[in-house]
């Protein structure tokens, strides 16, 4: 099928790596898309979900929806994590196979694996352990959309496929203190003392956990890379393969908002995963690389955000 005739419904589409997936379709010459903006339906809601498929009969879909954080907000609503990102994969995964899509890329999340995986974490790591505490509630609902489309695959033989993104940032993100993850809540909090002039930002823990981060559109490229041609059994990782600490993280920060104040680290409040760092071999063999620097990425993040201010 062609991309003229072949009709893409990205979940999440408004939300950062949904918009970008949307970018890297259109570059990749797709012409027709399905719930884009305001048509997307409620996806917590069933009849809205069905009522979308049954009308639009997308061919293709990718899911990169829900409600997700950081540690702050995975302390602060874990049922609304677990609620919104159960309702949403169960009625998208399910409406899929009920109306005919011909592919489906599901998109989870690296806090599946286990708080203790060996490093780089490989995808035959998942369930040899505990998960993380501090966002315990959504990774089990992540898990159980992650299952629900390799149960769908098993008993139905359709094409679902999961992949599983490293942490992820760039234009579209959560700047928010509320709900940020940490690239976009450092960014955010170090132009705001910028600008009021604090001498000193105190940073969640101790600064050593170390975090591989890929930029948004380089997520999206893989995703894209991945429906042209490629279906696969279990999960497969989207990463870099490298890492830098928080403290690390910080410091880059500090250069690109122009904060010339100190950094403390509140060593009271969790680190969350010592280290995580998924191996992303399995995708390198298939010919897939990132394109974008990781400081380059910071950058262009950055520039987006003052933009948006």
């Amino acid at each position: 099928m062609s991309s003229v005739s072949r009709k893409v419904f990205v979940a999440g589409g408004s939300k950062a790596l949904g918009s970008a997936i949307l970018r890297a379709f259109a570059a990749a010459g797709q012409a027709g898309f399905a719930g884009v903006g305001d048509s997307e339906p409620d996806l917590r809601d069933q009849q809205a979900v069905d009522a979308f498929f049954e009308a639009e009969r997308p061919d293709w879909v990718v899911y990169a929806a829900g409600k997700a954080g950081g540690i702050g907000l995975n302390r602060r609503a874990p049922a609304d994590l677990i609620l919104d990102n159960l309702l949403c994969a169960t009625h998208v995964i399910h409406a899929a196979q009920r109306f005919g899509a011909q592919k489906l890329l599901y998109l989870a999340s690296s806090c599946v694996y286990p708080k203790d995986a060996a490093q780089p974490i490989r995808e035959n790591s998942m369930y040899s352990g505990p998960l993380e505490p501090t966002n315990l509630a959504y990774a089990s609902a992540k898990l159980a959309g992650l299952e629900l489309c390799r149960a769908m695959r098993q008993q139905f033989g359709v094409d679902f496929n999961i992949a599983v993104p490293t942490n992820y940032f760039g234009p579209g993100d959560d700047f928010s203190p509320e709900n940020s993850h940490v690239v976009g809540a450092l960014m955010a909090r170090m132009r705001s003392a910028r600008a009021v002039g604090d001498p000193e930002l105190s940073i969640w823990g101790t600064g050593k956990a170390r975090r591989e981060f890929l930029y948004v559109d380089d997520v999206a490229h893989a995703a894209v890379f991945l429906m042209q041609g490629h279906s696969w059994d279990g999960p497969l990782n989207i990463g870099s393969g490298s890492a830098v600490s928080i403290a690390e993280l910080s410091q880059m920060l500090k250069e690109i908002t122009g904060y010339a104040g100190q950094l403390t680290y509140d060593v009271t409040k969790p680190d969350g995963m010592p280290v995580k760092v998924l191996d992303s071999s399995r995708l390198a063999g298939l010919g897939w690389a990132p394109r974008v620097d990781f400081a380059q990425g910071l950058r262009l993040t950055y520039d987006w955000y003052l933009n948006q201010k």
